[in-house]
């Protein structure tokens, strides 16, 4: 918003807000707002532009110290403005007529479409590398050490916290997928173990299932996986686009 359209909303001559400014800025009371050049009928005139939660919070001084009653029209007129901005207007008969309104309109929407680029490009980067981590029959510490960082020594407690395993020894550690996990994270595979003088017992080994590795990875992008004091911070896809630049 510009001192010259709080001259129009209040009434008063643009000269008198310019200096009503001005002494509010001496006095510390405002921050000194930008200066810009606008072309009129006659000469050039300098015009003081106010933008951010910043400018809007001066604005409202201003109009406050020139006309009180104005407040209210001035707090109306920001919200104006900033539902514009939010949520901009496309007339394709000023996109016609104003080469500056289009090639603005074009640059949004190229950054836009670069953003969209950029993301699509580092998820893609993020699947294919837990693509590559993954191999069928591994256990959650398995793959959880191809995760840089991750202290694989807690991850069957954590993933015990999250109902995927539990232990079925109360003086050994046995672990078994959990119900809510089976078949939908984890799997199990079987061995036979034969125990010298003894008998042969069923050892059940835990494994992830594709869309448990998924998942997995998805809380390690997210940092809820627990990790090493000595993490550098980086992900192991962050490690592996920086190896191939």
């Amino acid at each position: 918003m510009s001192s010259l359209e709080i001259a129009t909303l209040v009434g008063k001559r643009h000269d008198n807000v310019k200096r009503t400014i001005e002494t509010l800025v001496v006095k510390g009371v405002i921050t000194s707002p930008q200066i810009e050049e606008k072309p009129t009928a006659g000469r050039p005139t300098n015009i003081y532009v106010f933008k951010g939660e910043e400018g809007k919070r001066d604005s409202i001084v201003v109009v406050a110290q020139l006309y009180p009653e104005f407040t209210a029209k001035l707090v109306d007129r920001w919200q104006e403005l900033e539902k514009q901005i939010s949520s901009p207007i496309f007339d394709p008969a000023r996109a016609l007529n104003d080469p500056v309104f289009l090639r603005n309109a074009l640059l949004e929407y190229t950054e836009k479409v670069e953003h969209l680029e950029v993301a699509n490009k580092d998820l893609s980067n993020k699947v294919e590398s837990m693509e590559n981590l993954f191999k069928e029959g591994m256990t959650p510490t398995q793959f959880c050490k191809m995760l840089n960082g991750v202290n694989v020594m807690m991850i069957c407690r954590f993933l015990e916290g999250r109902k995927w395993l539990y232990n079925e020894s109360r003086s050994s550690t046995r672990w078994r997928a959990g119900n809510y996990a089976r078949d939908k994270y984890l799997t199990e595979h079987q061995s036979k173990i034969s125990v010298h003088g003894g008998d042969d017992f069923i050892k059940y080994i835990p494994v992830l299932l594709h869309k448990g590795a998924v998942r997995i990875y998805q809380l390690y992008l997210k940092g809820d996986l627990p990790m090493k004091a000595t993490w550098n911070g980086a992900f192991t896809h962050d490690k592996e686009l920086k190896g191939n630049a």
